[in-house]
């Protein structure tokens, strides 16, 4: 059974007072404490989440949220009925050649432990990850055509589930305003718009 709202809330209360990655910029970002079937997991914060304490606040978010406005859930809806984690909850910084630094090995490692108690406490039936960095932690992934569009069943921390990976909202990126993405982008969301957990979201 998952764990229940007060559990969660602690586990976001540490999570918040993670000071373990010296060249990232906190405080850790963290959705709500949502007891959900559907967790989404994003990639790093920005420097602009970091101000706000929110995942997906900026540009990116407003791109995100459209795409699930399409299947039913605008933004606060969707804030309180899914769990909204990351494989980093810090802002790694800028990269010198431009956009954000991605975030080192270690850093992905020292946050994982968090990622795998939140997979733990909820038992996720349905886990959407966003951009090919969170979608690499569950499954290798060279090109994104060969992923997106499509339901995949992977065992994650130890809990095997339905996956339907999505490619980043970045206003930096082309390939989901382009072709063949635009295409499978829509795939994707009407994947996810017929699973299960997402319908039982609905409902509630």
């Amino acid at each position: 059974m998952p764990s229940s709202e007060q559990a969660l809330k602690r586990h976001l209360a540490k999570l918040r007072q993670c000071t373990a990655c010296p060249q990232m910029f906190g405080p850790p970002v963290t959705g709500e404490a949502v007891v959900s079937p559907v967790m989404l997991i994003g990639q790093a914060p920005g420097n602009k989440e970091i101000e706000v304490h929110r995942p997906f606040a900026w540009t990116a978010g407003k791109t995100l949220f459209g795409w699930f406005a399409q299947i039913g859930l605008e933004e606060t809806d969707f804030r309180r009925s899914v769990y909204m984690a990351a494989v980093c909850r810090c802002f790694p910084g800028k990269n010198p050649k431009g956009g954000d630094r991605v975030p080192s090995q270690d850093e992905i490692h020292h946050c994982a432990r968090w990622l795998k108690k939140e997979v733990e406490m909820l038992q996720p039936a349905l886990l959407i990850p966003v951009g090919k960095l969170a979608i690499n932690q569950i499954m290798p992934v060279d090109k994104l055509q060969t992923v997106i569009g499509k339901k995949h069943r992977h065992c994650y921390h130890g809990l095997e589930t339905d996956v339907i990976p999505l490619p980043h909202p970045s206003g930096a990126s082309t390939w989901h305003r382009t072709e063949p993405g635009k295409t499978l982008l829509q795939k994707a969301l009407r994947q996810i718009k017929q699973h299960s957990a997402w319908k039982s979201l609905l409902h509630t």
